[in-house]
């Protein structure tokens, strides 16, 4: 049986990140994440962005999927979030939704998504958090490009914590301290 593994982004995760990025999206219309926004992400804003390392039966853990977000103030911006196909349908999405909502449920009051209209799986999971469809912003990545805007407002992020604490899938989170100078700490959580 796997496990998975959720810890915050670190800086020598950039090229980790962007081979996941070309293996799931490298193919497809929207193309991949720029490497500046990558670099971002590792560098600059790792407290809110995650990395799933899954642990095999020959007990090497592998870069397998990634939850990207920013906080501003009191709102938190969920940008993307992919998981391997190998372990979609899997206990990763608990364990990323778990380093996620671990990680932000206090700091934040609203949290933000875009979808596209045809992507089901994500819209359903949105609204399995909570989240309500607000709108539609035209153009959102240019032109012809459209995105659904949901929300999650502070009611719905406490619910969507108490669901995951009593489901047991938020107990035992540590924060652990940064291996070195170069490298930063935070949340690390497992799911079996």
């Amino acid at each position: 049986m796997a496990r998975y593994h959720v810890r915050n982004l670190r800086p020598d995760d950039f090229e980790t990140l962007m081979n996941l990025e070309t293996d799931l999206f490298g193919a497809t219309d929207d193309g991949v994440l720029g490497p500046y926004y990558v670099r971002l992400c590792c560098d600059f804003f790792s407290d809110a962005c995650f990395l799933l390392e899954v642990e095999e039966e020959d007990g090497v853990r592998r870069a397998s999927g990634y939850l990207l977000s920013f906080i501003r103030d009191r709102e938190a911006y969920c940008t993307t979030l992919g998981i391997l196909p190998r372990f979609q349908g899997t206990r990763a999405l608990l364990a990323l939704l778990r380093g996620f909502i671990g990680s932000v449920a206090e700091r934040v009051d609203t949290c933000w998504f875009t979808v596209e209209a045809d992507n089901a799986a994500a819209r359903g999971l949105h609204k399995m958090l909570g989240a309500e469809e607000v709108g539609v912003r035209e153009d959102f990545y240019g032109d012809g490009h459209p995105r659904i805007v949901s929300k999650i407002d502070r009611a719905s992020l406490d619910k969507a914590r108490a669901r995951f604490e009593r489901l047991g899938l938020l107990n035992g989170m540590t924060a652990v301290p940064p291996p070195s100078a170069t490298e930063r700490g935070g949340l690390w959580c497992t799911v079996s």
